[in-house]
């Protein structure tokens, strides 16, 4: 999320923020989608965090069927599966770590309906609602992930 707001030039800490806190109810709601995301923002609510980023949080989640507004909005949305996309990419690796992971690769893996299943391709490809080109959303995750790889494990 700090590498998109740093390319279409919105607040990287806000953004950065949202990418860690988003999933923040996930051990409470991996069995009950309908309450993710929504407990999410009552938690952030509760702690006071910034509203635009409350609601980013909640609408991340489609299944509510809330309208993305902001830019935060739909970044979020479209970064949501782009992590876990990107490190399945790395783990089918012999040695399982980021830094081998190449674009080329994640470009064709995109196109693998079996791999990575749970990272809705649909979903990454809004990132043309910002002004990205998947590739270089891709490419944006990928180099992102690779800063912080290994405070990750990969």
């Amino acid at each position: 999320m700090r590498g998109i707001a740093e390319k279409i030039g919105e607040d990287v800490d806000k953004f950065g923020l949202a990418g860690l806190l988003h999933d923040i109810d996930y051990d409470f709601t991996a069995d009950d989608f309908h309450r993710h995301s929504l407990l999410g923002a009552e938690i952030l609510t509760d702690n006071g965090l910034p509203e635009d980023i409350i609601y980013a949080v909640k609408v991340h989640n489609e299944v509510h069927g809330l309208e993305r507004k902001s830019r935060l909005d739909h970044a979020l949305y479209a970064a949501d599966p782009l992590s876990g996309f990107i490190t399945a990419a790395a783990l089918v690796r012999p040695d399982k770590k980021l830094e081998e992971v190449q674009l080329k690769s994640l470009k064709k893996r995109f196109k693998e309906k079996a791999f990575a299943k749970g990272a809705s391709r649909e979903q990454m490809q809004t990132c043309q609602e910002l002004g990205l080109e998947l590739e270089e959303f891709l490419d944006l995750g990928l180099q992102s992930m690779k800063k912080i790889a290994a405070d990750i494990g990969l």
